[in-house]
């Protein structure tokens, strides 16, 4: 689980492509990394492989990748990236799974004074997931939603995560993942 407080970005080092799926290795600035950790890459909860000094590799199945933007990544490109969430340590965005529910596109950025309102498109699948004040997830990020209509929605961006995230990179028409709340989810299916 993680709470899509973004530590850090990291820069893909490498791509490999197979058969099988896609490999990246992204530079990290994290000392501890294990084998097998969990590990939220733009809001894709990905499996630590390997890792060395200042890197790590993940592996992309093809499921990930039919269900993500990461087969439209380059060397160079970084990535918003998060530990999973110790058992004893704060808890400060929401509940966010690393399960990625739908990609959409930026529709609008607009810079209003030291602060952003980005407007995302609002797919289909997770429109009634979304409501005024609620939480979403967008590349990883816990963010709050400003507005909603039935195409689109709008999140206020402070200095903070314009800054330490890779939203200072996205322009309009760009990609993103997003991941609806779990509670959300949950209360549709009881009802």
């Amino acid at each position: 689980m993680f709470t899509g407080i973004v530590e850090a970005t990291g820069e893909v080092l490498a791509v490999e492509d197979d058969e099988g799926g896609r490999r990246l290795r992204i530079d990290a600035p994290f000392s501890e990394l294990d084998h097998g950790q969990s590990i939220s890459v733009s809001g894709a909860c990905l499996t630590v492989e390997a890792f060395g000094d200042g890197w790590f590799e993940v592996f992309l199945a093809r499921e990930t990748l039919a269900r993500t933007f990461l087969d439209e990544i380059r060397a160079g490109d970084r990535l918003n990236l998060e530990r999973a969430m110790p058992a004893d340590g704060r808890f400060d965005g929401h509940i966010v799974q690393g399960h990625v529910d739908a990609t959409a596109g930026v529709v609008g950025i607009d810079q209003e004074g030291e602060d952003w309102t980005f407007s995302f498109s609002l797919p289909d699948a997770q429109r009634d997931y979304l409501v005024e004040k609620g939480s979403i997830t967008v590349d990883g990020i816990s963010l709050t939603v400003a507005a909603r209509n039935d195409e689109h929605f709008d999140v206020a961006i402070i200095p903070t995560t314009y800054d330490e995230t890779t939203l200072s990179e996205k322009s309009v028409g760009d990609p993103v993942h997003l991941e609806v709340d779990v509670v959300a989810k949950y209360v549709e299916q009881l009802c």
